[in-house]
This record gives C-alpha cells, sequence and structure tokens, in this order.
C-alpha cells in the first residue's frame, strides 16, 4: 500500500481549472481496498496506468468531468513522490455496450508532473486530443451498429478427426463420430492389398506362358483322372513309377526327360511325360 498524498484533491481542483472548456473535480477517499474497484473497472487505458490501478491500493483518486461526456481519471504515482497519473474514463450510458468498443483504440494515460498548470498543458497535448477521436469513434458506432452482430452457431459433423503429434515426431490419426468420447474411438484400419493370383514375372522363362496352379496327372501310374496334389514351381524333380523316366523341372525348364539307370528293359516304351 502506497502512502496517501495530501495535495491530491487540490491538484485535482486546480487541473480542472486549467484544462479547455468547463470541468470540475470530485475527490474520493477510500475506506477499503475494493472501493477503488468502481471507478478502476471504467478506466480507458492499456498502458502503465491500467497497470498501477491492477497492482497497488490505491487509498483516494478524483474524477474530472469535462464537456462532451467526457471524464478523467487522476491517482497517485506510486514510487514517484512528484507525479501524478491522468487517464480517460470510458463512456457509460445505456446506449453503449460493449460491442461499440470494438477496432476502436484505447486513449490511453500519462504521468505529469505535480505542478497543475504543467499537467494541464500536457493532458490538453497528449491525451485530450486522442480522448475526443476516441469518444468519436465509439458514437459513430453506436450509431451504424445498435446491436451486437449476429453470428450463426457452428455448423453440425457427423465425425471429427483427431490429430496427435508425439515426441518422436509421429503422428496418429483417429477419427471418432460427433458427441462422443475421443478415447472410444476406434483407430482406422489401413486396407490390405489382396494377395496376388497368378505367378509373379520372376519365375516365369522368357517365352513361356506362366503356369497355372492345378492338379497335376501321371494316367500311366494311377489312372485316368486321379488327382494329385499340386507341385510347388521351383527346383525338383517329378517321376512316373510305371514309364521309368523323370520329368526335370530344374529351372522349370519343361520337356526334358532324363532315363533313370534301373530300367529293366532299354527296349521299354517310354510313356509321355506327366502333366
Amino acid at each position: 500500500m502506497t502512502s496517501p498524498r495530501t495535495d491530491l484533491s487540490a491538484f485535482a481542483a486546480g487541473l480542472a481549472d486549467r484544462l479547455p472548456g468547463t470541468c470540475s473535480s470530485e475527490y474520493q477517499r477510500h475506506a477499503q481496498y475494493a472501493d477503488q474497484f468502481p471507478r478502476t473497472e471504467q478506466l480507458w487505458d492499456a498502458g502503465h496506468v491500467d497497470y498501477i490501478v491492477s497492482q497497488y491500493v490505491l487509498t483516494h483518486d478524483a474524477v474530472l468531468h469535462g464537456p462532451a461526456n467526457q471524464r478523467l481519471y487522476v491517482t497517485d504515482r506510486p514510487l514517484y513522490p512528484h507525479h501524478f497519473v491522468v487517464a480517460p474514463l470510458a463512456p457509460d450510458g445505456p446506449h453503449i455496450k460493449p460491442h461499440h468498443f470494438d477496432a476502436v483504440e484505447e486513449p490511453n494515460g500519462i504521468a505529469v508532473p505535480e505542478d497543475p498548470a504543467r499537467a494541464a498543458a500536457h493532458v490538453a497535448r497528449r491525451v485530450l486530443p486522442r480522448y475526443e477521436q476516441a469518444l468519436q469513434e465509439l458514437l459513430d458506432n453506436t450509431v451504424a451498429q445498435p446491436d451486437p452482430p449476429h453470428r450463426p452457431g457452428p455448423p453440425q459433423v457427423d465425425q471429427v478427426l483427431t490429430l496427435t503429434l508425439y515426441s518422436d515426431g509421429a503422428l496418429r490419426a483417429v477419427r471418432e463420430r460427433a458427441g462422443r468420447c475421443p478415447h472410444d474411438a476406434v483407430r482406422p484400419r489401413i486396407p490390405v492389398p489382396p494377395a496376388p493370383t497368378s505367378v509373379p514375372p520372376a519365375h516365369r522363362v522368357r517365352g513361356q506362358r506362366s503356369r497355372p496352379s492345378h492338379p497335376r496327372r501321371c494316367p500311366a501310374a494311377h489312372g485316368q483322372g486321379h488327382r494329385r496334389e499340386p507341385t510347388p514351381l521351383g527346383n525338383y524333380h517329378q517321376r512316373c513309377p510305371s514309364a521309368g523316366v523323370t520329368e526335370d523341372r530344374t529351372n522349370d525348364q519343361p520337356h526334358a526327360l532324363i532315363p533313370l539307370p534301373h530300367l529293366e528293359s532299354p527296349s521299354a516304351t517310354l510313356a509321355p511325360p506327366c502333366r
């Protein structure tokens, strides 16, 4: 709490007498800290005067009432015993609403010396022009837009996509229905393409068509129509027992017949290869 100065009332009266137009001074002493709020909440300042009233306990202040609904707030400047602060107060009235202050720059206050004549010169040159301009813009807004603008509500959506960025740089996308808890959402799955049904080109021999994977038949050994399990492609030998020959499928080369060494008769008729 700052120690109250006894000359604030005299300074405010002397400042009001020296300002342009007809001004009057209203001095008020605060019995408790909350008594300063009704006036400080009307302060039209975004600079150091607003900082002073929000950080210090002020035991008294004064309001100067001027022409054209102008009001100036006067109080001590803490830590500076030879200075006061003067700042504009925002106008009040039933036709002035919060949206009228949009896009209107605060006129802000200044620090002035304790001499009323010098202080009046600073206020007339630096505060009053900005104050008059801000008041005119505010009144123009009351005429142009007396009621707050109507803004429609946000559109309703069926689904919400939530993106989560982790510390390692990974990004996770979770899609949930509107109105549901994000923790109940199911993580979207990436569709897996179906496996190829034909033999890849790497297993084909140039000039040869790809072989379908149907069961092979050996009519001499098992009779017509008997089906065997399909044999995978690769390096293998398929043997037809009744004919005594082996169909060499090494490197998938067709129709290479190799006679076996245990044939009983060299004149044995070779059966066609198993297909």
